[in-house]
């Protein structure tokens, strides 16, 4: 998002400039203060206009944000918007829209970043380059999830599927012991530099000692051809992909992997979005047109819907927040863009000669955002699978607002596909009626992305060579949660993927003729 967020700071004088043209409960009641007071007001004012949900909002006097506190300016405006994504309730659920089940209070989809998320999509990042995870159902065991090609940790030969038998000398990481699993998370996360006695599947176990980097992330993984065309005349195209980060960062990447898909004359396609908790729209579009039949080109893609003061091109505030568009070199602020429905709908653009009539996605609770956008937008056009388990659940998506030095991300739109498919907040249920496929509830870290007996991929190898997916006594003990069990994997995922983004990014918006 650098070349978003090139003009940063909040525009105080928003307070005064737009005093007049505010109603007068809206309006806060003096425009002096601390930079913390006036970020508490920005934050409530940019939201009563542009948040999705805005008419559930209460008047200034009534929501007080000067009242929000925190131990750092940061905790105090995420405290605040928090709050304010509690009041718009969701009828099909009695719940808020941004309710969110692992913590209650907290909202599901808006926070305030201090760059952090900025600097991941724009694929620089400083940290060690892989993530941990427990294998369900028991959480005792700590595996490592993913690796970043480039990064710290791969440059040290560490891999998906390594057992971490010690961590800075503590042997004791079951994850069923709160205190572990902060541990693990604190290490991980808050440090600079990490010791790790790995266990590789062959049972040999080697130290590592890592020092967080900035490198670029590559979010294309792996990809391979799997050929069973000598026994069933098939060949499966896998890539795992891994964060919709800047298109111009991932683009070429993108290309080569579906390149030698076609070259290979591969019959389907498993794209793996296990870990991806989304990104860029315009990256999304890219593979989204990597993957359609041609039969979809030139058809619509998806539609972006905004709150009816944005849709009717009412808004005031937003002329405070000055870009400069990336492919143009253009400057314009965000009250120049057209947010009406008519020029918010994307057609498919179909890239390369890839013409397959139905395509496999693997997702789990990380899946989100523009990750469920792809998926979405390909479902009136092709056979779309899902296999894992059931997707985060976020059809909204935002872009950003400065607030002093922070941004603020709120959801200010939700896309539905050319058949008004959308809406999927409770996430994308795989073996349901409207996502047909597989659910399995295990994600078998033990495994290397790409090995064909890893529980999901082999899901998908065994229904297209056979029509059926696997039906083994295991993998039905597998798909049963315990509800106990269910919370303590929820919690645990909280703590070890925060680092993690969940998000959809417009990068290039249609300005008003």
């Amino acid at each position: 998002m650098k070349k978003l967020l090139l003009c940063a700071g909040v525009l105080f004088t928003l307070f005064t400039s737009c005093k007049k043209s505010k109603p007068a409960d809206e309006t806060p009641p003096v425009v002096t203060g601390s930079a913390l007071d006036l970020m508490r007001d920005s934050v409530f004012l940019y939201a009563k206009e542009d948040y999705y949900w805005y008419d559930g909002l209460p008047d200034y006097a009534t929501f007080n944000p000067r009242s929000f506190s925190g131990t750092t300016d940061l905790a105090a405006l995420q405290s605040e918007v928090n709050k304010l994504s509690q009041y718009k309730i969701n009828p099909l659920t009695s719940k808020p829209y941004e309710y969110y089940s692992r913590n209650p209070g907290q909202a599901k989809y808006s926070f305030i970043d201090d760059g952090t998320a900025s600097g991941k999509l724009n694929a620089i990042t400083g940290d060690f380059g892989f993530a941990p995870f427990y294998q369900y159902p028991a959480n005792t065991n700590l595996y490592i999830k993913y690796v970043y090609p480039g990064s710290p940790a791969d440059l040290a030969g560490v891999k998906r599927g390594y057992q971490i038998i010690s961590i800075n000398g503590r042997t004791a990481l079951d994850g069923t012991v709160a205190d572990n699993v902060s541990f693990v998370s604190n290490a991980y996360s808050n440090s600079s530099t990490i010791t790790m006695v790995l266990k590789k599947p062959d049972a040999s176990t080697f130290t590592v000692n890592l020092t967080t980097a900035s490198y670029t992330i590559k979010p294309v993984i792996t990809y391979k051809v799997l050929d069973y065309s000598a026994t069933t005349g098939k060949k499966i195209g896998y890539i795992v992909f891994n964060s919709f980060v800047t298109l111009t960062s991932t683009q070429a990447a993108l290309t080569t992997a579906f390149n030698s898909f076609t070259a290979a004359g591969i019959t389907d396609l498993v794209v793996d979005l296990r870990y991806n908790g989304g990104g860029y729209v315009e990256t999304a579009q890219f593979l989204d047109n990597l993957i359609a039949p041609t039969s979809a080109n030139g058809k619509t893609m998806f539609t972006t819907y905004y709150n009816s003061t944005l849709a009717a091109n009412k808004e005031t505030l937003l002329k405070n927040q000055v870009r400069r568009d990336a492919a143009t070199n253009q400057l314009y602020n965000y009250s120049q863009i057209d947010y009406s429905p008519a020029k918010n709908s994307e057609t498919f653009v179909k890239t390369g000669t890839l013409n397959l009539s139905r395509v496999f996605f693997i997702v789990s609770q990380s899946t989100a955002s523009a990750s469920e956008l792809t998926i979405n937008n390909l479902r009136p056009y092709m056979n779309v699978q899902l296999i894992g388990n059931n997707t985060y659940g976020k059809p909204v998506g935002f872009f950003d607002i400065n607030i002093g030095k922070y941004q603020m991300y709120i959801p200010e739109f939700e896309t539905k596909n050319s058949a008004g498919q959308g809406g999927y907040y409770d996430g994308m249920l795989p073996g349901s009626t409207d996502y047909p496929g597989k659910y399995v509830a295990a994600d078998d870290v033990t495994k290397d992305f790409g090995d064909e007996t890893e529980v999901w991929l082999s899901q998908a190898i065994n229904y297209i060579n056979k029509g059926v997916y696997l039906t083994s006594t295991d993998l039905q003990v597998q798909s049963t949660d315990a509800a106990a069990n269910k919370l303590v994997t929820d919690a645990i995922a909280q703590k070890l993927s925060n680092k993690e983004f969940n998000g959809m990014i417009f990068q290039h918006h249609k300005l008003k003729q």
